[in-house]
């Protein structure tokens, strides 16, 4: 069989060229689309949902929100296993589908299962929530906010109110998680000697701070040109708002928040914290989605994180550089270009030293990019994506297609140049077709063998 393809492309030589030079043009647009990412996605389908439930030990956690939402979401079509983990005041049940499952499919029947769930759950328990869907490896970039003078608390404010909804709008990205600094919050430190002398409970004002931070719609005004929408406005900007709200009337007089507590910025309860280099810091984590390029995604990131350094206080600092994903991928592509030119240049030296002919180094070089691009036509059909293992596999083959470019043009020149001596030469194509022939077993056979080497990755 591979004598007829031999036979056939030398019979046909400039279908063969039109067909090399189409490959190089539909494999170059390939390879510049292709996904890139650090490793494949290798993980099954899953599904996670995080439900808190402030208040709650990790044992009432498991069995008041973990067991239900197990119980609720098993017997879910092509679902493999479910496991959960509960902390205190969080639930966190992972959901793991067949291989194959559409993850949008597996997502739909999750919240449809969440749904019938909800009836089952303490009224303390905040909504299920699924995560945004992410690669195993989904990690994109890590920023560290530090500063001298802005204070903790004013740092991840503006991680929370600055950067994650800039960073949230780049497409590609597909959660921002925020660890570290304080977290502001409108705190109402209650008096009980006060609420016993008005005769109130922490109930009421729990209730009063509720209702002081809401709008209220008051109907609409009609005129001869317009109608006017009336609303009350009630949302808490100051902290004096919130002091003035009215907890209860008692003889015919209002009591006001500020009557029984004190109101306050304060920072909320840590659970944990963190530090860059030794020194108190903010850090933002961005994580991709799954089919999100890699490298686009993370120049899109960065040119957002550019655009806001303005808006940062002058002595807020921001480094992007404390883990960069791209930065392996940069590294793999760096390394397979080095290696088609160490290859390349290799092919050059050897023929040109050895044989003196310029037009069989150029001939052996076309095979390795051609190859090259081929594999990663084949490998975007497939549905595989260009990461660090594949391209380190591209790697180790430019070796072996050097080794087999160099063994079948050396092969033919002989025989070509030994042609030109005979008395009466035969047709060249004959010659080509039969020097081919020669080497063809031990060129296929070899290159069987280096592939045979690499057949146990396959069993892990």
């Amino acid at each position: 069989m591979l004598n007829q393809v031999i036979l056939w492309s030398l019979r046909n030589r400039l279908v063969v060229l039109a067909l090399g030079v189409l490959l190089i043009v539909f494999g170059v647009r390939t390879a510049s689309q292709a996904p890139l990412d650090v490793f494949p996605d290798f993980a099954p389908p899953q599904v996670i949902i995080q439900t808190e439930a402030p208040g709650l030990s990790p044992e009432e956690v498991e069995q008041l929100v973990s067991l239900p939402l197990e119980s609720a979401l098993n017997g879910t079509s092509d679902l493999e296993t479910i496991r959960s983990s509960s902390a205190v005041g969080l639930s966190v049940v992972t959901c793991v589908f067949e291989a194959g499952t559409d993850i949008f499919r597996a997502r739909q029947l999750v919240s449809e299962k969440l749904q019938l769930a909800r009836s089952r759950l303490p009224e303390v328990v905040n909504e299920p929530q699924m995560m945004p869907i992410s690669p195993p490896v989904g990690t994109l970039l890590r920023i560290s906010l530090t500063s001298e003078k802005t204070s903790p608390m004013d740092l991840r404010t503006l991680a929370d109110w600055t950067l994650r909804p800039r960073l949230l709008a780049v497409p590609g990205v597909s959660q921002v998680t925020i660890f570290g600094g304080e977290t502001k919050q409108y705190q109402v430190i209650v008096d009980p000697a006060k609420l016993k002398d008005y005769n109130l409970t922490l109930a009421e004002v729990m209730r009063a701070a509720q209702r002081s931070n809401q709008n209220a719609g008051a109907g609409f005004l009609d005129t001869a040109g317009q109608t006017m929408v009336i609303q009350g406005e009630g949302r808490v900007r100051l902290l004096e708002d919130l002091e003035n709200a009215v907890v209860a009337v008692k003889s015919n007089l209002p009591v006001h928040i500020k009557q029984v507590a004190s109101v306050r910025f304060s920072p909320g309860y840590k659970f944990g914290d963190a530090s860059t280099f030794g020194r108190p810091s903010v850090i933002v984590i961005v994580l991709k989605q799954p089919w999100a390029n890699t490298l686009t995604t993370t120049r899109e990131v960065e040119a957002a994180l550019d655009g806001l350094r303005d808006a940062l206080p002058s002595d807020v600092s921001m480094d992007s550089g404390i883990f960069r994903q791209a930065t392996f991928i940069e590294r793999a592509i760096s390394n397979i270009n080095w290696a088609m030119f160490q290859g390349g240049l290799l092919v050059v030296l050897v023929l040109v030293s050895f044989l003196f002919s310029w037009r069989t180094g150029l001939i052996s070089l076309t095979a390795i990019p051609l190859s090259l691009l081929v594999a990663i036509v084949v490998l975007s059909w497939l549905g595989g994506t260009i990461n660090t293992m594949t391209l380190g596999g591209l790697a180790i083959a430019v070796g072996e297609l050097v080794d087999d470019a160099i063994i079948d043009v050396e092969n033919v020149y002989r025989r070509l140049r030994e042609n030109r001596l005979k008395a009466t030469p035969d047709p060249a194509i004959s010659v080509i077709y039969q020097a081919s022939c020669e080497v063809r077993s031990s060129v296929v056979f070899a290159t069987v063998i280096v592939a045979l080497v690499f057949l146990p990755i396959f069993s892990l």
